[in-house]
């Protein structure tokens, strides 16, 4: 399948604290061995539902077992308490929270990485032998584009949108920035049911991750006009609809536990944007 590259723009996230990776024999130090690893996570969380996404669209509920976290970090720092004891056993004198997600080596009792897309790319390509492909050859630089999309031009540029204190200049000029990138990808979704292939690939979990962010979160510091602009991409939210009926993707909501999350460490207003949502993501989940 031909697909038109979404345009590449530069990175922003900051360096994790811990980049171990899974390798392939043993000289690596991590190598693949079924339970021998374990992931921590709380799906409540952008990066935690990534992962749990992709850990389910893989079946490896048995090759990599799954501690849940709360959604509301206990610590007053922001981490989880119940972690502390893994970055204490891999940092000496660490002095940062202890925060999720988390994937540790059971052997050890230490933290092999806290990267979410170093750590679904290693799930994927070490213990997804005969299970859908994620990453398909030559997408690389496709999903690291989708990835940069999602995370400056849609996550950023919605919350510089709805920033108290921000003036109409700057949230206007961020509102363009999402609606834009908004566009490329209704474009895109108007003729072909996956982002970047025929079939589901990580670039679609990232998107869909993305979207649910978009709705559940940042449209409640949007006003009401801007929330219709940015529901008006039929064919995106259609999508996003698609994919919340798909068992790997709805039944890990927990919409309740997002909303706590979000009410306990978010200092913005509320705006009209919040009584105007754009899916019913409770009618979409089909839990088994």
């Amino acid at each position: 399948m031909s697909v038109t590259p979404l345009a590449a723009v530069p990175p922003t996230h900051s360096a994790p604290a811990f980049r171990g990776r899974i390798g392939r024999d043993a000289r690596s130090g991590h190598y693949a061995v079924p339970r021998r690893y374990r992931l921590h996570l709380s799906p409540v969380c952008s990066d935690g539902l990534r992962i749990a996404v992709v850990h389910a669209l893989l079946g490896l509920a048995d090759a990599c077992p799954v501690t849940c976290l709360d959604a509301v970090p206990d610590s007053p720092d922001g981490g989880h308490s119940v972690l502390r004891p893994l970055y204490d056993a891999s940092a000496h004198r660490y002095t940062g929270p202890a925060v999720g997600p988390v994937l540790s080596d059971d052997w050890s009792g230490r933290i092999v990485s806290t990267h979410a897309p170093d750590i679904t790319r290693d799930l994927a390509r070490h213990f997804g032998a005969g299970r859908p492909a994620l990453y398909p050859c030559g997408t690389e630089s496709e999903i690291e584009a989708v990835e940069r999309m999602c995370a400056r031009d849609v996550n950023e540029a919605a919350q510089r949108a709805g920033r108290a204190g921000a003036d109409a200049s700057e949230r206007e000029a961020a509102l363009d920035t999402l609606l834009a990138a908004l566009g490329v990808l209704e474009r895109r979704l108007a003729f072909q049911d996956h982002l970047i292939s025929d079939h589901l690939t990580v670039a679609d979990v990232e998107l869909w991750v993305t979207l649910v962010q978009l709705d559940t979160v940042h449209r409640n510091h949007l006003d009401a006009a801007a929330v219709h602009r940015v529901a008006g991409h039929h064919a995106l939210w259609a999508y996003a609809r698609r994919l919340a009926a798909h068992p790997a993707f709805g039944p890990l909501l927990d919409l309740d536990g997002i909303a706590r999350r979000h009410h306990a460490h978010c200092r913005g207003l509320e705006a009209a944007g919040a009584a105007v949502q754009i899916l019913d993501w409770a009618a979409h989940i089909r839990r088994p």
